[in-house]
């Protein structure tokens, strides 16, 4: 019985150890109720904008390129090949990107989600506008990518569906996918302005703020 039990333990540690760490809520729950998640035209869209100066819109672009290839080679698998770049015309880029959401994680307790969304982005006279959606979940999956659940993100983390009638809690099901997908979409757009001003302070290497050369809008 003892070595039946160790072998279990033993199969489990592998899939652990895949998971990404867990990002803890960084706001209180109040700013996760109405109005956090963004709809347009029906669909939950994720959109920043922001102006990068001292570049030339093909330096800038060719700079996000290069970070959303490198969401794509970070992706994790996902049915069809899913995560890959589409690929840029004009002056936008197109990918399509998978990876955990991690709600808990410790020793044979782990739950997550796969996370997949389009995300593209654009350059207009340094304005830079980066937008995240098609966002999808497939939850609950056994240990051989089987059996799971898939949630379409307007069915699931929408103020309609993952907010109480009197706006003053998350629901338990839907909740813990709206804080990690806004706390995600967040952290994203910050990769994506720190891996522009990391640029500007290799070709400037002089101490500066960070984000010197971006103006959020």
């Amino acid at each position: 019985m003892k070595k039946t039990v160790l072998l279990l333990l033993t199969c489990c540690l592998p899939l652990v150890g895949m998971a990404q760490d867990v990002i803890p809520q960084q706001k209180p729950t109040k700013e996760y109720l109405r109005g956090a998640v963004p709809m347009q035209d029906g669909q939950v869209v994720f959109q920043k904008t922001f102006r990068v100066n001292g570049k030339s819109d093909a330096q800038i672009q060719d700079r996000l390129n290069q970070w959303m290839q490198q969401l794509v080679d970070n992706s994790i698998p996902a049915p069809g090949q899913y995560a890959r770049m589409l690929g840029t015309e004009g002056q936008q880029t197109t990918a399509r990107i998978c990876q955990w959401l991690v709600f808990k994680k410790r020793f044979l307790n782990l739950d997550r989600t796969r996370m997949r969304y389009q995300l593209e982005a654009g350059v207009q006279d340094g304005r830079v506008t980066l937008r995240a959606s098609q966002i999808a979940y497939y939850y609950g999956e056994d240990m051989e990518g089987g059996g799971g659940q898939q949630y379409r993100a307007e069915e699931w983390i929408s103020d309609a569906e993952a907010v109480n009638a009197k706006n003053t809690k998350l629901l338990p099901k839907s909740g813990k996918f709206r804080i990690h997908t806004i706390d995600y979409m967040q952290k994203l757009f910050e990769s994506a302005m720190d891996a522009l001003n990391e640029e500007a302070k290799a070709e400037q290497p002089v101490a500066q703020p960070k984000r010197n050369n971006i103006i959020e809008e």
